[in-house]
């Protein structure tokens, strides 16, 4: 490598620079500041621990792609093989189960660090920063509500417009897929045919599935979707469908009323063949989008399985952020808050001297020294000079400095 390209970073791997930087943490403080007020418990889980806890048990696929986006290393101390996370949700859902073993339910929030081994997307960084909420033990649909809502007032929170969430039940297609009698190849067939909203899906559907009011159902279940008034038609489709189809259609219903109702000004769009995280959600799926968000803002769900691993499998909902990509859409962010300059004194500036235990001190750079605390100690910006420096106050984000005046420090607008 040249020394010219050892300022380089991987691809899809960034720094965060100082004005990004500051508008990522303020975000990043208020919501956990708002996730508190809920009453969720921060937690920080480790960079990187034995791989077997971060790849969740609730599907093999889900396991198998979280897998895949994983960097493994080895531990020299134990000879294991451990992993840089890709994930939180896992090992939060590890000291839910392991560390923590509460029984009421259990409220947890977090933001840190994950790391990819290839982006998500084209858009997406491989080291997004990752804050979310984790809600275990709750099995009602009380515990989807609030997750929901609390994730609408986060993207408020964070100044996001025009909100619209998508919301589905993999356990419309699971209880589906469970009543057909094809084989498992098969069974993949029509997935991605769904999955993809594939025009062939007709097609294939009057050659394999021989219960013509399971064809009629798999072949509507693409264009169910739409606006609130497309669970009424839902209705009317399903009606012959078994009887989880109808138990996760009720409960999709009931969600999306308390959301007309808690939330009214946030747009609902539902798709009920929605399949997104179907081999690891169990019911309730969500994902937030704004007027300018190209992909989801946010999106989670309810994993009921994801404690299995750890020997206590507890019901669970919960979402997750990218907060840089977060940050990034804000308009109007905060700036760097502007702050005073302090010039180093000449040797005439520090005035006469005082004895000291400790030697000799001029009185006025001890008066600066104190002055400095103090501004500090209010929450002031204070950047300290260096002697013989030109100080660019612009770089130094300052728009007041230090004079001395008449015997005493004084604060001035540059």
């Amino acid at each position: 490598m040249s020394v010219n390209d050892r300022w380089l970073l991987p691809d899809g791997i960034e720094d965060i620079l100082p004005s990004r930087a500051y508008k990522v943490e303020r975000l990043r403080r208020r919501l956990l500041d708002l996730y508190h007020t809920w009453g969720y418990d921060l937690v920080v889980p480790p960079l990187a621990e034995f791989t077997e806890s971060l790849f969740s048990s609730s599907g093999s696929d889900s396991s198998s792609d979280l897998d895949l986006m994983t960097f493994k290393i080895t531990d020299q101390l134990s000879g294991r093989m451990m992993g840089v996370r890709a994930d939180i949700t896992p090992q939060v859902a590890r000291m839910d189960a392991h560390s923590l073993r509460r029984d009421n339910p259990s409220r947890f929030c977090y933001a840190g660090q994950v790391l990819y081994t290839r982006p998500r997307s084209a858009l997406e960084t491989r080291s997004p920063i990752q804050v979310g909420v984790e809600l275990f033990g709750e099995a009602r649909l009380d515990a989807d509500r609030e997750v929901i809502r609390l994730l609408v007032e986060s993207l408020t929170l964070a100044g996001v417009e025009q909100l619209h969430l998508d919301i589905g039940h993999v356990g419309i297609y699971r209880g589906i897929e469970q009543a057909l009698t094809i084989d498992a190849a098969r069974k993949l067939e029509l997935f991605d045919l769904l999955q993809q909203k594939d025009a062939s899906l007709e097609a294939w559907v009057a050659e394999h599935i021989s219960d013509s009011a399971m064809a009629d159902i798999l072949v509507a279940l693409p264009g169910l979707c739409g606006d609130a008034s497309v669970l009424a038609r839902a209705e009317q489709v399903l009606s012959g469908a078994p009887d989880g189809v109808l138990a996760a259609l009720a409960e999709l219903q009931a969600v999306v009323a308390g959301l007309q109702r808690d939330c009214p000004g946030v747009e609902l769009f539902l798709d009920l063949g929605e399949l997104r995280g179907y081999h690891y959600h169990t019911g309730i799926v969500f994902a937030a989008y704004g007027a300018a968000s190209p992909v989801a803002l946010g999106h989670g769900g309810r994993y009921d399985h994801v404690g299995e691993q750890f020997g206590r499998a507890r019901p669970a909902t919960g979402f997750g952020l990218d907060l840089g990509f977060l940050a990034d859409l804000i308009d109007g962010a905060e700036p760097i808050a502007a702050g005073i300059y302090a010039p180093a004194l000449s040797e005439s500036e520090a005035g006469r001297e005082a004895e000291s235990k400790s030697g000799t001190v001029g009185v006025a750079a001890s008066e600066l020294e104190k002055m400095v605390s103090e501004l500090r100690a209010a929450g002031q910006r204070v950047v300290c000079g260096f002697p013989g420096q030109q100080a660019d106050y612009n770089e130094l984000c300052c728009d007041r400095i230090l004079k001395y005046r008449d015997g005493s420090f004084q604060v001035e607008v540059i």
